[in-house]
């Protein structure tokens, strides 16, 4: 029996996790460690900007492995959030601390590059949707920065997060293409660095991106060995433990764990953000799908994650922080529980609205929003909370319905993976909204896939997907929700946001 190691890093926590593979089922599963994250802001810098604390992740990462150290681990495997990146000196040190997307820089920033060059064009090159947290956006927020164009032209590399704790654990430099791929700078035909996109950033900065941009690796291939100093961990024939690139991008390895039986599902990784979309053997670079503002990502074993960010769970969970200022008792479940008994459809927003992207009053917002098109106030905390719940079952309906118009393609199921998962009422309501039956789980897909391709690239799992998914479906367990309510008040509902 194989032990392999999950280095899991969310936008609000991180954990580490083993897990093995016994008789085509992923078996003793455990949590090492798990450690609050969170962007933190520092005073006195150009816009109190905000910056992740890597230094600090990396520590936990660091602790929890040396508690492995008398366990033979076979692989470690590293995933994280996209688009964000830390750069490196000559020395190979971490310059400055990493931005996180949620800083407020990148406003505005891509209509100064569609005002300079083609949205058609550029869509034709990387296939990304327009959302200003993409991390050729932040480097020309950064380019034109008199407080951080020096380090950027100072770095020497340039790493995405996943990345960068795997250049810590093994002194290799890679960029993982699922991650990559969220950058603006692939070209998701060719899997490659696109030379059209690094040019035309070096055209209206005058930095040479490209120079800084690190080897592309597919999932499944080797980096290298974590170093002795970080800690000494062997496999079970005594080697030293390899660092395996996984699905590093956290949706790429979520969607590798998806329990699907066939080709016919859409898929939503529901958690801060909510990445509802369909797996595909190509991308689609269509001018309708760029207006359509789909972003085309590059997956496991050569397939495309087209899809759209939806801001997910990031309301509602700042609308309970806010409620737990006045009941700090106040649990999710008596929130969902209040949502479910609260009227339908009463108040609908669209939770995509630039409104919601930094944090702040959400509560506020939703008021807001709802008064700007003629609806009522939400009440009370039953009303917010159905509110923002009913609102992102819209969401998910208009855009899987819209993704399956531009792939043309015919969807059975929708899969509902992470922690939106574990919430009834939104499972639920998305099957109502879109008209189709939703399979809910597994919960832990992003930690799960980053294992199981681990454990494939050991051998331990037959070599394609199909075989991963079935392992997947072998050791968890799902429920199905079905369509319950009018199709007709649906769509009434939709009319009312988009």
């Amino acid at each position: 029996m194989k032990t392999f190691v999950a280095i899991d890093l969310g936008a609000s926590s991180g954990r580490v996790m083993t897990g093995s593979i016994t008789e085509g089922k992923l078996k003793s599963t455990s949590e090492i460690t798990r450690f609050p994250n969170g962007p933190i802001c520092v005073p006195g810098t150009e816009k109190n900007n905000l910056f992740w604390p890597m230094i600090q992740v990396w520590e936990h990462i660091r602790a929890s492995l040396r508690t492995l150290r008398e366990t033979p681990i076979e692989s470690i495997g590293v995933d994280t959030w996209a688009v964000d990146y830390g750069l490196l000196g000559p020395e190979g040190g971490l310059i400055s601390p990493p931005f996180s997307y949620r800083d407020s820089r990148t406003h505005g920033v891509p209509k100064k590059l569609y005002s300079r060059y083609s949205a058609t064009d550029i869509y034709t090159h990387n296939g990304l949707q327009n959302i200003d947290i993409n991390t050729v956006f932040q480097l020309l927020a950064a380019a034109n920065s008199a407080d951080y164009r020096p380090a950027l032209k100072q770095a020497e590399s340039l790493l995405l997060l996943p990345d960068l704790v795997n250049y810590w654990l093994t002194g290799k430099k890679y960029a993982e293409i699922t991650n990559a791929s969220s950058t603006g700078f692939v070209n998701p035909r060719t899997r490659s660095w696109s030379r059209e996109m690094t040019s035309v950033y070096e055209e209206i900065s005058g930095i040479d991106i490209y120079a800084k941009l690190p080897e592309l690796i597919e999932p499944g291939n080797r980096i290298g060995t974590v170093q002795r100093e970080i800690c000494d961990l062997r496999t079970q024939s005594g080697e030293t433990t390899p660092v395996v690139a996984v699905g590093s991008h956290d949706t790429a390895s979520a969607v590798a764990a998806i329990p699907a039986t066939s080709q016919n599902f859409a898929f939503i990784s529901c958690g801060t953000w909510s990445l509802a979309g369909l797996e595909l053997a190509a991308p689609i670079l269509s001018e309708e799908s760029r207006q359509a503002n789909f972003t085309n990502e590059l997956g496991v074993d050569g397939t495309t994650r087209y899809l759209k960010n939806i801001m997910g769970m990031w309301i509602f969970n700042g609308c309970v922080a806010q409620w737990r200022e006045q009941d700090p008792c106040l649990s999710i479940d008596k929130v969902i529980s209040l949502a479910a008994a609260a009227p339908s459809l009463r108040t609908v927003i669209d939770v995509n609205d630039p409104v919601f992207a930094t944090p702040g009053d959400m509560i506020a917002r939703i008021d807001s929003l709802a008064e700007a098109s003629g609806q009522s106030r939400p009440r009370d905390i039953g009303e917010y909370a159905r509110c923002i719940t009913d609102s992102l079952a819209l969401a998910h309906a208009q855009t899987i319905e819209q993704a399956a118009h531009l792939a043309q393609v015919d969807i059975d199921v929708i899969h509902i993976v992470g922690g939106g998962s574990q919430n009834k009422l939104l499972c639920q309501l998305t099957a109502d909204a879109c008209g189709l039956p939703v399979v809910a789980g597994p919960t832990e897909a992003t930690a799960l896939g980053n294992l199981l391709l681990q454990a494939r690239a050991a051998g331990s799992i037959s070599d394609s997907l199909t075989s991963l998914r079935e392992v997947v479906r072998a050791s968890t367990e799902l429920t199905r929700y079905t369509p319950q309510n009018n199709q007709s008040v649906w769509q009434e509902a939709r009319r009312r946001i988009f």
